[in-house]
């Protein structure tokens, strides 16, 4: 795989960090994006990414250039074994771009893409060509978070795009069947749906939300998922004793579980305490916390015990 030219189709914030990943690793990088402009600045923007994963002390393959921008995407199609696509979140335009590249005439590719809520059957579906096509969705930023979520109704494209992730450091899950939201979208989005609708309910404040999720059960997730985290909880039973004795409590506290809306009132709540929680800090100074914090996280893993 080491041979492999990457394609990056979509140069915006993920196209950016999943380039930066794949140069890390010592991967040639081939990318289009529609507009000349973000073409032209996505070498600088990749550099960027560079840069900051050696100040975050990250191994990066210093061997320059590897980036190239090219002028169609029928170049991308035609000279790369894998493609990232990262196009926004548009079926219409996401199957138009799978049916030019379909269209050109090479060797077998891996085509996967990178959308956070479309699924394989409506990207895919009735759209052929010498290509292996499959769900591959990060979580930002892609060049930092291990996980990577894997769809292919086709076991080999599968399991073949999970070998290279994982070469470039990825920890790839895999989808028995296509969902909305993928995994960890879908759970991210009821954790946040509470969270809303604890401010709608005047619970608490967003800032004390946030507090309670970080300084509570985020110190265990960063370690163990729910099931695990209630398998210690159910003590020399496990979980079999945990579901026994509080599955009851569980499935009270599902029943008062809230369907905010996001109506102008709540969305200035959020805002209004989203600003306190942020302070005086710019976005760019939070993302720094933010990757610097992922980094000495992923460190201390790697000293427990599998």
């Amino acid at each position: 795989m080491r041979d492999w030219r990457i394609g990056v189709v979509g140069c915006g914030l993920i196209g950016v960090s999943w380039a930066a990943l794949f140069q890390s690793y010592g991967y040639k990088v081939a990318a289009w994006d529609p507009s000349s402009s973000v073409r032209e600045q996505f070498p600088h923007r990749v550099a960027g990414v560079l840069n900051s994963m050696r100040d975050l002390g990250l191994q990066v393959v210093a061997d320059a250039p590897r980036i190239v921008s090219l002028e169609t995407i029928d170049e991308v199609a035609e000279t790369c074994r894998f493609i990232q696509e990262n196009a926004p979140e548009r079926l219409e335009l996401k199957r138009e771009l799978f049916n030019r590249i379909a269209s050109v005439d090479a060797p077998q590719r891996i085509v996967a893409s990178s959308t956070s809520s479309l699924t394989w059957p409506e990207m895919f579906e009735g759209i052929s060509g010498n290509v292996m096509w499959l769900t591959a969705h990060p979580f930002n930023p892609p060049h930092l978070v291990p996980l990577v979520e894997i769809f292919s109704p086709d076991s080999h494209a599968a399991e073949t795009a999970s070998t290279f992730y994982r070469s470039v450091g990825k920890f790839p899950v895999r989808l028995k069947k296509p969902a909305v939201g993928h995994i960890a979208n879908r759970l991210a989005s009821a954790l946040w749906r509470e969270a809303v609708d604890l401010v709608a309910q005047d619970v608490a404040d967003p800032e004390d939300i946030d507090a309670a999720l970080v300084q509570g059960p985020g110190v265990r997730w960063a370690i163990m998922g729910a099931h695990m985290a209630y398998h210690l909880g159910g003590g020399s039973g496990g979980i079999r004793d945990y579901l026994n004795h509080l599955g009851p409590s569980q499935e009270r506290r599902w029943s008062t579980l809230g369907q905010p809306r996001l109506t102008p009132d709540i969305c200035e709540r959020i805002a209004v305490g989203v600003d306190r929680e942020a302070g005086n800090n710019s976005i760019l100074a939070l993302e720094a916390v933010r990757d610097q914090s992922i980094v000495s996280i992923l460190k201390a893993r790697r000293t427990i015990p599998e």
